[in-house]
């Protein structure tokens, strides 16, 4: 198969690898070599997770197919390159909704289960790999190893967030969920600072089936913490306007516009994002009980094509942190006043709650609150910031996002995930010649025990 070498980098355009890429048309051209290798969906992993410098990347963007759907039980059988896009095409018409998502619908199927990504729903549904019914892990001899919960388990919740280091993501079993109408019923509610802010999230008359917030990151003193929170859930056909109620899986496509060049790095400052974050929150608090299209609440940014281009040439880094219930406003508070003293601009920060640990051996949700920050990589001075996240971070036992991930420490990473050792048995057994590597691999030496 012909091979390509290029500069490659995730979404967050740091940092740029030197990788050879493969684009398989079917899965049986995937051959196993003495070149280490990953799967890449679509780009949408952050860091380094989806790069192999000077190692194979297998482009999985031909391997979207369709194999099999049950109209009755909601439950599709497809190889991993599908998107989510795509699924969401062939679904919605016939009343099915993904159980699980991402904030973009860009990302692949084989990428929603090696993150094992959460959505606004976790505090409720889990994460993605609570619904994936069973999974074809090809390994490096070439084997097809079919697992689910229930057949070769262990390699199945190592797979589960795994970062597709276990084998090559073959075929994927998804459950969706049901789905009356194309539409979300969105409340926002403005919080005056953190404190407002956790009581809105935890309140049992606002939470709903989605929620999440919001959070101003310039925002210091008695305005810390300050934003908004937003809770949604799927119409039903009784709560659609008359003209709606005929054809309630019918939508307007989401308005895409793009960022055609990169804006220079100025563009986003502690002034320019103050300004921002002030307007935003007196008219997305103002906004109160409305009806939305199902892409606007779920994949706002999807909308603006090339958006990560606003952070010009450099990129930047996104990190995402979670902290356990126990220690979350106090751990969040103290990152929050970290970053608002740094005088960093986060132009977009995000605040979630999660339902209980995932399932797999290093899936990243845990039962707390996770915040999620996107920070312009001007100097190197971001990198030392971020290092003081962590510390606060490991104080409250808490964990960093490996999908979102840049520049975590291999001691940070193995204190935060204490399931390591685990997973790196059975990384052992289903490919022990190391076959299956990555860029963030390698960075966090994942393929050692110290």
């Amino acid at each position: 198969m012909a091979t390509l070498t290029t500069q490659l980098c995730g979404w967050g355009r740091y940092p740029v690898h030197t990788c050879e890429l493969e684009r398989p048309d079917r899965y049986r051209d995937f051959h196993p070599g003495a070149v280490p290798a990953i799967a890449r969906g679509r780009g949408r992993s952050y860091g380094d997770a989806a790069l192999n410098q000077n190692g194979r990347v297998l482009l999985s963007e031909r391997l979207n197919r369709f194999l099999a759907f049950d109209r009755e039980r909601g439950v599709v059988r497809a190889e991993a390159g599908l998107t989510l896009e795509e699924l969401l095409a062939v679904a919605i018409p016939r009343g099915w909704f993904p159980a699980v998502t991402p904030g973009t619908r860009y990302a692949s199927l084989g990428g929603c289960v090696a993150a094992d990504v959460h959505g606004k729903n976790h505090h409720r549904d889990g994460s993605f790999g609570d619904h994936v019914l069973g999974l074809e892990l090809i390994l490096a001899d070439g084997n097809r190893l079919p697992c689910s919960p229930q057949e070769h388990p262990d390699a199945f919740w190592a797979t589960i967030g795994g970062m597709g280091l276990t084998g090559l993501i073959g075929e994927v079993t998804l459950r969706l969920a049901p789905l009356e109408s194309a539409h979300v019923v969105v409340q926002h509610r403005p919080a005056r600072d953190l404190e407002q802010m956790f009581h809105l999230l935890e309140e049992p008359s606002f939470d709903d089936h989605y929620t999440v917030a919001w959070v101003d990151c310039l925002a210091a003193g008695r305005d810390l913490g300050r934003g908004i929170a937003m809770a949604g859930h799927h119409a039903a056909p009784d709560e659609l306007p008359s003209a709606l109620r005929a054809i309630p899986l019918e939508h307007r496509p989401q308005r895409r516009h793009s960022l055609p060049f990169d804006l220079p790095g100025r563009v986003l400052n502690p002034w320019t994002v103050r300004a921002f974050n002030a307007l935003y929150y007196r008219r997305q608090g103002g906004k109160g009980r409305f009806l939305a299209g199902y892409e606007s609440f779920f994949y706002p940014l999807d909308g603006l094509l090339h958006w990560n281009r606003m952070y010009g040439k450099r990129g930047f880094l996104q990190y995402q942190c979670a902290i356990p219930t126990a220690e979350a406003f106090q751990g969040i508070k103290a990152l929050l006043e970290r970053l608002a003293a740094s005088r960093r601009p986060s132009f977009l920060a995000v605040l979630k709650r999660f339902g209980p640990q995932g399932r797999g051996l290093l899936s990243f949700p845990t039962a707390g609150y996770t915040l999620a920050l996107d920070l312009p990589l001007r100097d190197p001075g971001v990198f030392a910031l971020l290092d003081e996240l962590d510390r606060t971070v490991l104080v409250h036992g808490g964990r960093v996002y490996l999908a979102k991930d840049a520049r975590l420490s291999p001691a940070a990473f193995r204190a935060m995930y204490p399931r390591y050792p685990e997973w790196l048995e059975i990384k052992r057994a289903l490919d022990p010649e190391g076959s299956f590597s990555s860029s963030l691999s390698r960075r966090l030496a994942m393929g050692e025990e110290e």
